[in-house]
């Protein structure tokens, strides 16, 4: 029922070139862990070496919980029930990506990009800085459904996550757990 705009422009990619969509995942962030270093505008390798840790992880755990959602059916499931799960999970992820952030101790390349926009470069917006990390993945998902002449793993799923993520971050960062404040630090800190 749809995924996450990053996963989905790994499934394309992985329909189009033959690639494993757990490599496409940690090969997305290594570059965007390399890209937040040009962003923040000076050299952390903790925060480097943090992220291709955490991505590195994630990616063959997406391939793993993958096999195993699979495994249990949840494919096959009505529609409607593999809808709300879809959007059951985004509003999950996004919970865990507010405390996470405000943590600031590792985070996944992709949402410390986010962060950085959203505080070296938008006021603090984090749905701003939510829709233009997603621009990259919707240029790559387009490419490939033009090679491919088909769009994988867009739906409902997607759709919420693009319109919400933002939302759905920004409000658990005021309802979850609303002490925990963010400490994220710039160059100057």
């Amino acid at each position: 029922m749809g995924s996450g705009l990053w996963t989905v422009a790994a499934v394309n990619l992985d329909k189009w070139l033959g690639l494993n969509t757990g490599l496409l995942l940690f090969i997305f962030g290594v570059i965007n862990a390399l890209t937040n270093q040009v962003l923040i505008k000076h050299f952390d390798g903790k925060r480097l070496v943090g992220e291709v840790l955490y991505v590195m992880f994630f990616s063959y755990f997406v391939d793993v919980f993958t096999n195993l959602l699979n495994s249990m059916g949840i494919p096959n499931l009505p529609m409607l029930i593999r809808a709300v799960l879809s959007c059951l999970g985004v509003v999950f992820f996004c919970i865990a990506i507010s405390l996470y952030q405000r943590a600031n101790i590792v985070m996944h390349p992709n949402d410390d990009t986010t962060n950085i926009l959203r505080f070296f470069y938008l006021k603090g917006n984090a749905t701003a800085a939510q829709v233009i990390d997603f621009l990259p993945p919707i240029i790559l998902i387009i490419i490939a459904g033009v090679a491919l002449k088909a769009v994988y793993s867009v739906n409902v799923g997607t759709l919420f996550s693009f319109i919400f993520n933002g939302i759905l971050i920004a409000t658990a960062d005021k309802w979850i757990w609303p002490a925990l404040k963010h400490n994220f630090k710039t160059q100057n800190d």
